[in-house]
């Protein structure tokens, strides 16, 4: 996959800012990003379902505008909604997914056996849907989308709405299938412990990318521990921050945040010398969230709950309200 420059508008709203980034064959590949940052927008690009206005991107080879019939026969997709048909059941789904990808008629069989015991629900097959859990749902769907034999399979924030351990058994499933399927994973979150599972992330944000790199080389890039605390005076622990240490904190969360060399050895000085009462303070390895704020100077929570923001105040939400 190759995108080059890629470009949405949505009248004067730029969602996607000339983005551009290569995934390789078999690779899974993640965007990471709040809300509102331009990921579901990429992804429907790249599966022909909106008309970029500007760049180009190539999947398994062709061109997302002028050759969308054959990227369409080369992708699966899960959508981040559900789109079962509840009324029936899960092999019935599969069936008429298969009819419209044009699955020859002597393969469904096996094939739909073989996808349903990958995703855990041969046994269920004859279930309704409108019976199953979200977590069995999203399963189905992930099966679904490999029937017809995609080159690459696009997750649209696979797992969102799901509990942890629903989640965590969803990866299981999604790692199980790169071990037996020759297949290249596009995938959307802004969970941090699900882009650990890819072996790329790009990190999104306003639409536009600002890093690329595995999970690790993006956590050795921040270098630095993490540092939370709560003061009697959050604003003075700031400029005392700064004054005393050189170090540049803000506001995250509900918490003064920093980032330190040696976290644990600093503390002695912390309490020393900071001259605002400390009633609590946390450290922590750098994360993915870490790097996150490292290159975007928030974290994806701060940047969800202000995009939440933003939309209420537009003029479209208002009037919708």
């Amino acid at each position: 996959m190759a995108v080059e420059g890629l470009r949405k508008s949505f009248g004067s709203f730029e969602a996607v800012k000339g983005i551009s980034f290569e995934v390789a064959p078999g690779e899974t590949f993640g965007f990471l990003g709040p809300n509102g940052a331009g990921k579901s927008t990429t992804i429907s690009m790249l599966c022909t379902l909106t008309k970029p206005s500007g760049g180009r991107a190539l999947v398994d080879g062709f061109d997302v505008v002028t050759h969308r019939t054959e990227v369409r026969r080369r992708i699966g997709l899960v959508f981040q909604d559900t789109t079962l048909d509840d009324y029936l059941t899960a092999e019935e789904n599969l069936r008429f997914h298969a009819e419209l990808y044009g699955v020859r008629r002597d393969v469904i069989d096996e094939r739909m056996r073989k996808v349903l015991e990958m995703v855990g629900l041969w046994e269920r097959r004859k279930s309704i849907v409108r019976t199953f859990s979200g977590g069995m749902k999203r399963r189905l769907e992930i099966g679904r989308g490999l029937l017809h034999s995609p080159r690459v399979l696009f997750l649209d924030e696979p797992t969102v709405g799901l509990d942890p351990q629903t989640r965590a058994s969803i990866w299981e499933y999604i790692n199980e299938l790169k071990s037996r399927e020759t297949i290249t994973i596009f995938l959307t979150t802004h969970y941090m412990d699900e882009a650990e599972n890819c072996d790329r992330i790009a990190i999104i944000d306003n639409g536009e990318i600002v890093r690329i790199d595995t999970p690790e080389a993006l956590k050795a890039s921040v270098g630095q521990d993490r540092v939370e605390l709560h003061a009697s005076d959050n604003t003075a622990a700031i400029a005392a921050l700064s004054d005393r240490f050189g170090l540049s904190a803000a506001m995250s969360e509900g918490a003064v945040t920093f980032h330190v060399t040696g976290g644990e050895e600093f503390m002695p000085r912390l309490f020393a010398d900071l001259g605002v009462p400390i009633q609590s303070v946390r450290v922590s390895r750098p994360t993915l969230d870490d790097v996150f704020m490292s290159y975007t100077g928030r974290t994806i929570r701060d940047a969800e709950a202000s995009g939440n923001d933003m939309m209420r105040s537009s003029p479209i939400m208002r009037m919708r309200r």
